[in-house]
């Protein structure tokens, strides 16, 4: 496989992650500002923007924080590289390369997506945001389903792979903002506020229906923080991430001959998650230890482009 055709592959797995995620961020915002009392729901929007690490790209914009504005901003505009609208651009771009190695349901579920923010100016009020977030994850949960009817070949390895470090990268980021400033002054921990930021960002991975299969023992930030860092059952938790990607590069090792610095540092992060204990990181400190996983998951991105020479 040639390496501009493997990058073209990966970058189309991170695209449309990025993009499924900042619906599932915006979907969930929505509800929690409609749940929260003022500041807690302007909170809840600014917090959507720091996810993502887009504060300073949107203070550029002159706009001012709200419901229309930040959600506009996260899936309409297309100045902003972090919107829905442009990560389904840059995928289109990208499928668009290797078309003739996507099956026709992989193709449209990519240019449906796409196609939904034709001629499209506003997001609309809550309900409007939330039925374009809705339609947004259908077709990329159509892309992700015919990714995997596909052939189990390079081509499939190489856009999960990129779907598995955008993940990790999204789960880190979504909890590290969580535990240090979406709690608006003044609220207590543990409060009705605090349980319903917590409930949100169960919603934003799919994760509400596990929780409750997994603890018995009602909502605890403590058992969250468990869940999306250590359980391998839950497929957007960092455990789940790691060890796909170990598999994916693994598979591409055996397939491409390709074995280097990226499949080194891959079992390495892998080998110390598996000695890791959520206690043990609450204890030590959640942020340093997500702060030093987000920058091993950019190494390791890195890593990929070098080792399979990525153009």
């Amino acid at each position: 496989m040639l390496s501009r055709t493997a990058s073209s592959l990966y970058w189309l797995g991170r695209y449309v992650e990025r993009a499924d995620f900042i619906a599932r961020l915006v979907e969930a915002t929505v509800r929690l500002d409609v749940l929260s009392p003022r500041p807690a729901g302007e909170v809840a929007w600014a917090s959507a923007l720091a996810v993502i690490d887009a504060q300073e790209a949107f203070e550029a914009s002159g706009a001012t924080i709200g419901q229309q504005s930040v959600a506009r901003f996260l899936t309409l505009d297309s100045s902003h590289p972090g919107s829905i609208v442009r990560c389904l651009d840059k995928a289109r771009t990208n499928a668009r390369a290797v078309r003739t190695a996507l099956t026709r349901d992989a193709w449209t579920g990519i240019n449906r997506a796409w196609l939904l923010f034709d001629s499209r100016s506003s997001p609309g009020g809550a309900t409007a945001t939330l039925n374009l977030a809705e339609a947004v994850k259908a077709e990329t949960r159509g892309f992700e389903g015919a990714i995997h009817r596909m052939l189990r070949n390079q081509t499939t390895w190489f856009i999960r792979l990129g779907q598995a470090i955008e993940r990790a990268d999204n789960t880190a980021r979504l909890l590290d903002v969580k535990y240090h400033i979406l709690l608006p002054e003044g609220e207590t921990v543990g409060g009705v506020v605090d349980r319903d930021q917590w409930t949100t960002i169960l919603q934003t991975v799919s994760a509400v229906t596990a929780y409750r299969w997994l603890y018995s023992d009602g909502l605890a930030p403590a058992n969250v923080i468990d869940l999306l860092i250590a359980r391998h059952e839950l497929p957007r938790s960092l455990a789940a991430s790691v060890e796909e990607t170990v598999e994916l590069l693994s598979l591409l090792a055996k397939r491409t001959g390709h074995h280097g610095e990226a499949d080194r540092m891959a079992r390495g992060r892998h080998a110390k998650m598996m000695k890791t204990r959520s206690a043990d990181v609450i204890v030590g400190g959640l942020h340093q230890y997500l702060e030093t996983f987000l920058a091993e998951n950019a190494d390791l991105h890195f890593a990929i482009g070098r080792q399979f020479k990525f153009a």
